[in-house]
């Protein structure tokens, strides 16, 4: 499907079949991530040991392929999200959700940046004769330091998609359609996942506040989507307000 027809068929969707179809991709994104993120971190990284992650990336290759598929899958996944999002949410304010798009783009653009250091090990450790000028211990430096990076640039991407989710938290606080508590909670996971601008502060307060809060804000938006979508009336109503006031 064109772009264009794309966004003719979304033009012409109801709000709460487009909201479901949002909670649909969202989830799938969610489920495609952390399928990724276990292989490699649960079969191929090993904390500060190069040697055995080198015989990880050896011995189970298309693990880290299949990891590099999967997020190319979620943000692709994302990219779609966050097209749909701003449709929903630009009656409340065109610019804000804009501006959501925008950080939620740059995240995404950041996160396939990254992505090419989880898969760049293969050709490292693969035999390439260029490669031979550097000795095996090196090589498998330089596998591992390829993975860290892959990590660091995630972490970043991670500051964007904070700053997303404040933004859209806070249209849904304004929105007449969805609920408040939704938008709060969004806030919510939004700050904390700006604690990864300091990546080993994040990483210390990972399992205990910001899984939880991202748990709770996107998942509760996930779940409100997929469940009751967008109250189609109010939404109508905000929409034809937006666009008498030229928002």
């Amino acid at each position: 499907m064109k772009l264009g027809k794309l966004k003719e068929w979304i033009a012409r969707s109801s709000p709460t079949l487009m909201a479901r179809l949002t909670g649909v991709l969202y989830l799938i994104n969610g489920v495609v991530y952390s399928k990724a993120d276990s292989l490699l971190h649960g079969r191929i990284l090993v904390k500060d040991d190069a040697a055995a992650t080198a015989h990880n990336i050896l011995t189970n290759g298309s693990a880290l392929q299949l990891s590099y598929a999967y997020l190319l899958i979620a943000t692709v996944a994302y990219i779609a999200v966050t097209f749909m999002l701003y449709e929903l949410l630009k009656p409340v304010n065109r610019r804000i959700s804009l501006l959501a798009a925008f950080f939620s783009m740059a995240g995404c653009i950041v996160g396939t940046f990254g992505s090419v250091f989880t898969i760049a090990p293969l050709t490292i450790l693969g035999g390439t004769p260029y490669l031979s000028v550097f000795k095996v211990e090196q090589l498998q430096a330089m596998a591992l330091l390829s993975l860290n990076l892959s990590t660091i640039v995630a972490d970043i991407s991670m500051v964007f998609f904070g700053c997303y989710c404040i933004l859209i938290g806070s249209l849904i606080l304004r929105s007449k359609f969805m609920p408040r508590i939704v938008g709060a909670f969004l806030i919510i996971a939004g700050l904390t996942y700006q604690l990864f601008l300091s990546p080993q502060f994040a990483a210390g307060h990972f399992s205990h506040v910001v899984m939880p809060a991202g748990m709770l804000g996107e998942g509760s938006l996930i779940l409100w989507l997929l469940i009751f979508g967008v109250n189609s009336q109010r939404w109508k109503q905000q929409a034809g307000i937006a666009l008498e006031a030229g928002r």
